[in-house]
């Protein structure tokens, strides 16, 4: 019964030792994102997306009014967070409001969130390096597009 503990272990290293660890290539992954998000706005006419240089896709919905946030600022926003199926994974929709310094969320927001003003809404269309990358987090899995509407509500 040993012997065949021990075979069966060596053969499980054995296996185990001939598997290929895949090695994940964040240039090969925005671009399929960038192919996900050009064929999301394609099945969604109705958003008018722009893609800035980060290759964060933005819709300003409402401006706001006053000064703009920067990606250091204390922000104070209801949003809702979902899939591009649209799975909603998140929101303050019917909770207290989220006050959170933008040094301290995915890119995405860092790099969105100030482009609007006090009052303004956004609604941004995050690549997964901007957002989790290939983590997963949660019920978001690992190399997801994520899109969030943002409404801030005041900044500091």
């Amino acid at each position: 019964m040993k012997k065949y503990i021990i075979a069966l272990l060596i053969l499980v290293s054995g296996l185990s030792a001939c598997k290929k660890s895949a090695t994940f290539d964040p240039a090969k992954q925005a671009i399929e994102d960038d192919a996900t998000i050009q064929a999301y706005l394609k099945a969604n006419p109705s958003i008018t997306a722009t893609k800035d240089a980060s290759g964060l896709y933005y819709q300003i919905i409402t401006p706001g009014t006053g000064n703009n946030p920067t990606g250091s600022s204390t922000v104070t926003v209801n949003y809702t967070g979902k899939l591009l199926d649209g799975t909603t994974f998140d929101t303050t929709t019917g909770k207290k409001s989220l006050t959170i310094s933008l040094k301290s969320v995915i890119q995405g927001w860092t790099i969105g969130v100030p482009l609007i003003k006090t009052g303004g809404r956004i609604l941004l269309i995050i690549p997964s390096g901007l957002a989790y990358g290939n983590s997963s987090a949660g019920s978001i899995p690992a190399n997801t597009v994520l899109t969030f509407t943002i409404d801030l509500i005041s900044f500091s």
